[in-house]
């Protein structure tokens, strides 16, 4: 992957540390975005976030990018994703040339910041028809522990 930001990626990464600061206060609220949902236009690929009782699930749109082009990484309550391919190499036959040669490089960049801890290493990924499916299993948290009196 190109190690490259795009700007909108990087004000994201900005807002994150902005919303770490404030800790637990702004996880009972959406999280602040710099683009809230220009953010999808801007960086090319539509995310949806289900959360179910066990798990998070996020759905997102890479028509025309291959399993192998995608990079997932989960790291403070962050779900990254990034995707980047290059244009066909092909040339024309010995008799035809381009007249509008629009497929090119290209590269999306998201972060989705997740409300709940999750269990990393129990995430998984699949790409099917343009789609990449994440779940992102909930790490469990024992709400309550009692303490034996001595």
């Amino acid at each position: 992957m190109d190690s490259r930001n795009t700007f909108s990626e990087e004000l994201e990464q900005l807002f994150d540390r902005l919303n770490r600061q404030f800790g637990d206060v702004s996880r009972s609220w959406e999280p602040v975005t710099p683009f809230g949902r220009w953010s999808a236009a801007i960086d090319g690929a539509a995310v949806d976030l289900l959360e179910r009782d066990e798990e998070f699930e996020a759905r997102v749109d890479l028509p025309g990018f291959e399993r192998d082009d995608v990079e997932v990484r989960v790291t403070d309550h962050v779900l990254r994703i990034e995707a980047e391919r290059d244009a066909p190499a092909e040339e024309p036959d010995d008799d035809g040339r381009y007249l509008r040669r629009e497929r090119r490089h290209d590269a999306v960049h998201r972060s989705i910041r997740l409300p709940d801890d999750v269990d990393a290493d129990g995430v998984t990924a699949a790409m099917k028809n343009g789609v990449l499916t994440v779940t992102l299993p909930k790490l469990e948290v024992e709400r309550t522990h009692t303490i034996e009196v001595e």
